[in-house]
């Protein structure tokens, strides 16, 4: 099987990727039954089963894999995949021997070809290898595999094109020849070499282009409706029945397989999207948005290391806070927001399925962002300008004995009149709607604490003590 590396979606429905089906020769994307939410990859190698489970399809089908110029699919990231809560069925090639190693795992084999595997009538690699052309070129095949081979034999045989003997020496001629040289006229051929019976093989000939068998195209669609079936009834993630095991060997490849990308979005073209936000010419923008990400990958990273599973209340609890934070507070706003940031229902749970680990990472590791933000900070350029100023308030603090400052002893009867001295006149903005949610966005513990910084803010710019702030 070749080994050309095509990492390009073909896009068979808008909306959210629900099942990813890696194939090629066995069935070709272009013969690939239109279906909603379907997205079609080339043949699987080693790290694209990983890297399509992150970003979290219901399931994954696998026919076709590359095994022979790269590193052929990994037992050990299906498991991972299935660990977090993807079902991934497999069939036909590759996906067929995959699926009997770890049917006992909850892998799900689909086909004749699997069956095969899995009771030990067939148990040699070689009986699903063929050779084919590039994804340019349709992924043709040049050669035929061995299980078509036995397959076409066993229905010649059913129609009496030939008898039971001479098949299994057809099947024993081609196993005989290297993957790549497998095809009817190199066994025809070899057969007539070897004085086989004549008019069988006259008969079996002029059958052949009626009466082949393609069982490995078959098992493939197969696999295709199995996994529409298998959602139908089941349409929540996988409980696998095992405990994923991270050991360091782990751990290593998985430094390498995300080393690759593999873009699950169909709705946007990465260099496209990036060029556009470059273009903005908002360095600071671009800044924020190629450092979010970065730390977005690793907090999920670090979730995903200790174990962390998001269940329904969690998502639910992320969801309202995310939405409250942007002002979403009915359905028509939340809809409109959804639809201008090419989001479904389903594409935004996920979207919180990962927020919510996002979360989780940045409340566990306070402490190291503590540590590390005078370094931010300063890298940023602005530590000396705010240092400066916090020594100032807090000299003015101590020196009026502001220390246990409070509303009641500030001279400030109203909460409101110093929201609106801070936000109208310092800020030049209205006052927001949420204090609460703009509060914690800012990392206060609530408003309460934040209308304490704004009290001492203001004491200390009537004092004349302090360095104001430059906004």
């Amino acid at each position: 099987m070749g080994c050309t590396r095509v990492h390009a979606w073909t896009a068979r429905a808008g909306g959210v990727v629900v099942i990813v089906l890696f194939t090629g020769p066995s069935l070709p994307p272009a013969e690939v039954p239109a279906l909603p939410e379907l997205r079609v990859l080339p043949p699987v190698a080693q790290g694209d089963v990983y890297r399509a489970a992150r970003e979290r399809p219901w399931g994954i089908g696998i026919v076709d894999g590359f095994f022979e110029r790269v590193p052929a699919v990994w037992h050990k990231e299906i498991l991972w995949a299935m660990s977090q809560g993807v079902h991934v069925f497999g069939a036909s090639s590759m996906g067929a021997l995959r699926a009997a190693e770890l049917a006992d795992f909850g892998m799900v084999g689909v086909g004749r070809i699997f069956e095969q595997f899995r009771s030990g009538a067939l148990d040699a690699d070689d009986e699903v290898a063929l050779a084919h052309a590039s994804a340019e070129e349709g992924y043709r095949r040049t050669s035929e595999a061995l299980v078509n081979i036995r397959a076409t034999l066993a229905a010649a045989v059913e129609a009496t094109i030939c008898d039971p003997a001479l098949a299994e020496r057809l099947v024993a001629i081609a196993r005989a020849l290297f993957y790549p040289d497998r095809t009817w006229p190199a066994v025809l051929q070899a057969a007539r070499a070897a004085q086989e019976a004549p008019d069988m093989l006259d008969a079996l000939k002029r059958w052949l282009p009626v009466g082949r068998v393609d069982q490995k195209r078959l098992d493939a669609l197969a696999l295709l409706e199995a996994m529409q079936a298998a959602r139908a009834r089941h349409r929540g993630p996988l409980e696998p029945g095992f405990v994923f095991q991270r050991t360091d060997v782990w751990e290593r490849a998985v430094e390498r397989m995300r080393a690759t990308r593999l873009d699950l979005d169909p709705g946007a073209d990465f260099d496209a999207l990036l060029d556009e936000l470059r273009l903005l010419g908002d360095e600071p923008l671009y800044t924020l948005a190629v450092q979010g990400a970065l730390l977005r990958g690793l907090a999920e990273e670090a979730a995903e290391r200790n174990g962390v599973k998001i269940g329904p209340a969690h998502l639910e609890r992320t969801a309202m806070e995310f939405r409250r934070e942007r002002g979403l507070y009915t359905g028509p706003s939340t809809r409109a927001w959804l639809g201008e940031q090419g989001l479904d229902a389903r594409s935004f749970a996920d979207m919180m399925a990962r927020e919510a680990k996002r979360r989780w990472t940045a409340a566990v590791c306070e402490p190291e962002v503590r540590r590390h933000l005078v370094d931010q900070l300063r890298a940023m350029g602005c530590y000396g300008r705010l240092a400066q100023q916090a020594r100032a308030k807090q000299a003015v603090m101590e020196r009026e004995g502001l220390d246990a400052l409070d509303l009641a002893g500030s001279g400030v009867d109203d909460a409101d009149a110093l929201w609106r001295w801070y936000f109208t006149e310092r800020l030049g903005k209205p006052v927001p709607e949420d204090l609460e949610t703009y509060a914690a966005r800012l990392g206060f513990a609530g408003a309460g604490a934040l209308l304490r910084a704004v009290l001492i803010e203001r004491w200390c710019t009537e004092l004349r003590r302090a360095l104001p702030f430059s906004r």
